[in-house]
């Protein structure tokens, strides 16, 4: 294994569910610290490092408008709860001395900067963690849309999902217990099998701008860095 790590820039999908631990709602501050630390320690080897992060442990705007509110209203909630997620991971970061910025891609300057695309990739270049928050500003993406859009107009050379399982199986591996792992998957063939990587939209992104996505296991301490570092075995590659 080189000493190097494979990527020198990466955009880091987390779920709000990531921030959950072991409670059924909100945010574990334990669960945000090791998240923060496994960040911190690829902050370390050099590697610079997006994230874009969901609201699911806080509210869900898919959920809120199947039970009849507004899709465009309960989207916009959903942003909002990112950005609660975004803040309590700056500060997770921050006391474990990791420079980092919240940027939104709806404004509220009390709180974070706006995203201005130049600007972020300035952050990312002088070694700060860019954090971004509210998906892509507008109702109907989701924030694996905004995590395939964001990686390309920083330049990502990839995009880690980190997720409770460790990596693309066949079927759901919590329910089917014959289920196996990808090491390797296409784009095309997560979207005829309906594989819950990412959703299509982000898939399709992706796929058209040839953007590697890896799935690994977040809850690994030490995964992210064995992802970055390019260990083999860890997590599914989805490429052309």
């Amino acid at each position: 294994m080189s000493a190097k790590p494979a990527y020198s820039r990466i955009l880091l999908k987390l779920s709000g569910e990531a921030l959950v631990g072991s409670q059924t709602f909100g945010i574990d501050p334990a669960v945000t610290g090791q998240v923060a630390k496994d960040i911190g320690e690829i902050q370390q080897l050099g590697v610079q490092t997006g994230i874009v992060i969901g609201g699911g442990n806080i509210f869900r705007g898919v959920a809120a408008s199947a039970k009849g509110m507004d899709r465009s209203g309960a989207d916009y909630m959903g942003m909002l709860a990112t950005v609660i997620n975004a803040l309590a991971l700056q500060d997770a970061l921050e006391q474990i001395n990791v420079t980092t910025r919240v940027v939104t891609a709806i404004e509220m300057r009390q709180l974070a900067e706006p995203f201005i695309r130049r600007r972020a990739i300035r952050h990312l270049e002088k070694g700060r963690v860019v954090v971004l928050a509210a998906g892509t500003g507008n109702p109907y993406f989701t924030t694996d849309t905004a995590a395939a859009l964001r990686a390309m107009e920083m330049r990502a050379e990839v995009i880690l999902k980190g997720t409770k399982v460790d990596g693309v199986y066949t079927a759901d591996p919590m329910l089917d217990k014959t289920a196996t792992r990808y090491d390797t998957i296409s784009y095309l063939e997560v979207l005829e099998k309906r594989l819950k990587v990412m959703d299509t939209t982000a898939i399709s992104l992706c796929m058209d701008n040839k953007m590697p996505i890896v799935v690994f296991n977040l809850r690994q301490p030490g995964n992210l860095r064995r992802v970055v570092m390019g260990e083999p075995g860890v997590g599914t590659t989805v490429r052309g």
